[in-house]
């Protein structure tokens, strides 16, 4: 290895470094990946059961415990559930946005270090070329094969390093891509989910407080009309009689 690191020239020592850049931001982007992937329909199911029952606080706990970018969206939209239903999906929207950017963390650089390692190699051919050239005019214009086998062999490591690296960081990062786009289906599906889960809570809490002010107002009507008959008279039917 160190044989070849020497004799491709500095342009293998940029590689090298390059190529271990690449290699950390694969690990860092592993783990971090692997970290933020949970068990979306559980935790929608735990948090309905919760929101259901009027418990955001308790939702919005377990979603705070809860590591990951879905959990994060989640109580986004759990801290903002007084706010209107457009309003709340806009929080949410912009919680997941701010997601994405932190999912995405390295990976430009890595497609960068895709793309720009075959320049480096590109660029270590010609400096290689270059130096067989001035090899075969210092002699004249005549040189043997171990005047020229310098500067090629130096050419041709460059070649096959550079796209190695590229390769190898190209494959990376679209392997670490797709594990981003699996996480922000996740995020959009419990996103839909729990605005859909809130609304209906809501829904049914209107729907019951309505019920209850209809019964509170007959009952109000029911003593006014009680209180407005005169002592010693019988009680007034519905129906005008006395009762």
């Amino acid at each position: 290895m160190l044989d070849l690191m020497q004799k491709g020239g500095p342009l293998m020592w940029l590689l090298l470094t390059v190529s271990v850049l690449a290699l950390a931001i694969f690990i860092e982007r592993m783990l971090f990946l692997h970290r933020a992937t949970i068990s979306v329909t559980d935790l929608l199911r735990g948090l309905t059961n919760l929101i259901r029952a009027g418990r955001y606080d308790e939702a919005a706990r377990e979603c705070q415990a809860t590591p990951g970018p879905v959990a994060r969206v989640l109580r986004t939209a759990i801290a903002h559930h007084r706010a209107g239903h457009a309003e709340r999906k806009e929080y949410v929207e912009e919680a997941a946005q701010l997601e994405i950017t932190r999912l995405e963390g390295f990976l430009p650089l890595l497609a960068t270090i895709a793309h720009v390692a075959p320049l480096i190699g590109l660029l270590g051919t010609v400096t290689g070329l270059l130096s067989a050239f001035s090899a075969v005019n210092a002699q004249g214009g005549f040189a043997n094969a171990a005047d020229l086998s310098a500067g090629l062999y130096s050419a041709l490591i460059t070649s096959a390093g550079g796209l190695a690296i590229a390769i190898t960081a190209y494959f990376a990062h679209s392997y670490l891509c797709s594990q981003v786009n699996a996480l922000i289906h996740d995020m959009e599906r419990a996103g839909t989910g729990i605005l859909h889960v809130i609304t209906e809570a809501q829904t049914e809490v209107a729907a019951g407080d309505s019920i209850i002010s209809f019964q509170a107002a007959a009952a109000s009507l029911a003593a006014e009309q009680q209180a407005r008959q005169i002592p010693g008279e019988p009680p007034v039917r519905r129906d005008g009689q006395a009762g």
